[in-house]
């Protein structure tokens, strides 16, 4: 049973920086590609940034390049998000999500996930 753990939200002040975790447990993870999502408020699901199961091909989503960075740990089955210059836009409930080629954002299992809240 796939289970995913995020962690690391919070709370914080725009230009500030945090660091999202997941754990990931149940499937061969070093076997997929892992991919973050975010839903702000009153917002659709979207897709923020992945990274191959080698870690060896990352993608970001426009509007975080250059601020957020996607890496994991596969002989400890987690997956990270360094987020830096935040901006009030990027509030949102973030996700880790095991991603197979055949899912879409909406198939994509997920987990609980963990709020950001950027403001002052």
């Amino acid at each position: 049973q796939v289970q995913l753990v995020e962690s690391g939200g919070g709370l914080v002040q725009p230009g500030g920086s945090l660091n999202l975790s997941c754990a990931a447990s149940g499937f061969d993870f070093s076997d997929f590609r892992m991919t973050w999502l975010r839903q702000a408020p009153g917002q659709v699901l979207e897709w923020v940034s992945d990274i191959s199961s080698s870690g060896t091909l990352i993608f970001y989503e426009d509007s975080v390049k250059g601020r957020f960075t996607i890496s994991r740990d596969n002989a400890k089955n987690m997956l990270y998000l360094q987020m830096n210059s935040l901006k009030p836009e990027d509030t949102a409930v973030y996700y880790c999500a095991r991603t197979r080629d055949t899912d879409s954002i909406a198939t994509m299992a997920r987990g609980q996930g963990t709020q950001v809240t950027v403001s002052s």
